[in-house]
Order: structure tokens, then sequence, then C-alpha cells
């Protein structure tokens, strides 16, 4: 069987299934069967495929058509311009994440410039926090576009810590992220962040003793939080229900549960100017906005995604820095 066959089938297979993307997904599903390129899949229609590419290439097809997404078929997903690993140990991620991208660097920006700072543009002296850091894509982005900058990155799920790990070595970025399991930046949860990973290593100050209260420690918070109500379960793609990690979507009933505790939780650890920047669910504006309006926030606002659904909130601490 050639190239241009193999994928014509591929297609039509998927099609008839009604899976979604049926063309980019055949598409991809070969590229990573053969190791190739989209470029030379079509410059080359009339290759041959070798009989046991050809067996693997449908047998991921009927796969896909079981359920399987096809990021965790060929174990990658591109974010931000970078190949992530991906598991479904972590959770997908989505170009709608980019956006907090954007918005922490052009928050990071406007500050500089209300304060009459030069920009820091390679992040030196900056410390971020990732909360459910999940494959690691936000901090690793950030870490990329900020190489100066120092990042705290935390999950409540080891086994996802250890999949951002391994993309963290891949882009170069790992000897400037401290994962950490936690439950969101609860550091009583865990040991080893009481004192000395968050207050000596990271910013370097002289670790917290006894019950004193923790210095401010970051410069920008970010977070993608659990955000999908369990009550909408059942409307999610089969894709994402049965193989997505449930801890990753999830929010609670509503959805909203988690932002409450991760915004009280950022106003103790951001630095007086300090930024905070979270990505929202559909729907979730309302219950979270109102969060925001409180003496230790200030500078809210609200960006919408290319559908013009409000996708990220961005706040900073109150105080200057």
């Amino acid at each position: 069987m050639d190239v241009r066959t193999a994928l014509k089938n591929g297609i039509a297979r998927l099609r008839e299934a009604h899976v979604a993307s049926y063309t980019l997904s055949a598409e991809l599903l070969l590229l990573h069967v053969l190791g190739r390129n989209r470029t030379w899949i079509y410059a080359h229609p009339e290759e041959s495929i070798a009989q046991a590419d050809e067996q693997r290439f449908f047998e991921l097809i009927a796969r896909r058509i079981a359920g399987e997404p096809t990021q965790h078929l060929t174990g990658k997903q591109e974010f931000w311009g970078l190949e992530f690993e991906v598991t479904p140990d972590v959770l997908i991620p989505r170009p709608e994440t980019e956006h907090v991208i954007e918005v922490a660097l052009d928050r990071l920006a406007v500050r500089e410039l209300r304060f009459g700072r030069p920009n820091k543009t390679d992040g030196a002296g900056l410390h971020i926090a990732d909360i459910g850091t999940g494959s690691g894509c936000i901090a690793i982005a950030l870490g990329k576009e900020l190489p100066a900058a120092q990042f705290v990155a935390t999950d409540i799920s080891p086994n996802a810590l250890v999949v951002a790990g391994r993309n963290a070595v891949r882009h170069g970025v790992d000897a400037r992220i401290e994962f950490v399991e936690a439950n969101l930046l609860d550091r009583s949860s865990v040991p080893e962040m009481s004192g000395e990973l968050l207050s000596a290593r990271v910013v370097g100050s002289e670790p917290v003793s006894g019950d004193a209260p923790a210095p401010p420690l970051f410069d920008i918070v970010v977070s993608n939080p659990p955000y999908i109500g369990r009550h909408e379960a059942e409307t999610l793609a089969r894709e994402v229900r049965e193989h997505e990690p449930e801890v990753a979507l999830y929010g609670g009933e509503e959805g909203y549960e988690f932002y409450a505790s991760l915004i009280a939780q950022a106003a103790r650890h951001l630095k007086p100017g300090g930024i905070l920047v979270l990505e929202l669910g559909y729907n979730t504006l309302a219950a979270v906005q109102p969060l925001l309006d409180a003496p230790d926030w200030t500078n809210v606002r609200v960006t919408d995604d290319l559908a013009g659904i409000p996708r990220v909130i961005a706040a900073e601490r109150t105080g200057n820095v």
C-alpha cells in the first residue's frame, strides 16, 4: 500500500466513525508511524509503506475510533510552538491555554512600564509559580520566553510531575524549574515546601522557622486549574471524559470551586505588585470575578479567546513592587 492509499483509507474510516477532525487525526497518526513530516507525505504520495507500518497505522486508527485521543496515540502535542510529551497522566495542552502565556507576558511588560522601569525581557530576578502544572506546558513556555526567571511548578499528581520533568529536560529549562507535589500552593501539604524549597532555594531568603508567617515569594502566579463541573461530564467528548485525568478536569460539582482557594493562596504568596493570571472555564467568569473584587487585588482584567469566550482573568496584588 502506498502513502496516498493509506491516508485516504484512514481518513475514510475515521469519518465513517464520526471522529472529530478526522483528516488531521489520520495525518498525525501516519506521520507518527512513518517518522516523517507533512511535507514529505504529500510530496511522496506513491511511496510504498512497509507492511509493518501499514498494520501499525490501522491499529492506531482503530484505537482512535475506540475513543483514545490522537495525542495519547502519538505521545505528543504542540503548544506555544514547542512539542510536549503527553500521557494519560496529564491534561492535553489546548491552544486556548496559550492566552495565559500571552497575558502573563503582557501584564509583566505593562507593569514595568507603569513603574518607569525597563521591561524584564529575560525575566532576571523574577520568581514564578505555575499551579497545577500538568505537562509543564505553561511553566516551560514561560521559561523559554523568560530565560533568566526561576519557577516553582506544583501538581497534586506525582505521575504528572514526572511527565512535566521530562518535558523540562527536553526544552532545556529543567535547571530553573522546581517541580513540587502539592495541592495548589498549600505549603503544609508537602514538608519540603514549608521552608527551604520555596524560601531559600527559590527566593534566596532564610528558611521559614516555627510559626512565623512566610514572606511573599512570587512575582507571578499562573494557573490553568480544573474548571469543569462534574455535572457536565456527560457533555464532554468521549476522548476527554474517558481518557484524560479527572483530577485535572473537574473543579467540583459546579466547576469553579478551586478558584477561591487558589486566589486566597496567591494573595498570601504574591509580592506587592505581583501578577495573578488564571485560565477560566466556560461560564465561570461570573463566579470567579467577584473573588478578585477585594482590597488584595487591583487592575483586574479579562481576556477573551478567539471565539469571544472569556478565557483569562488577571489581577495585581495591591501595593508597589
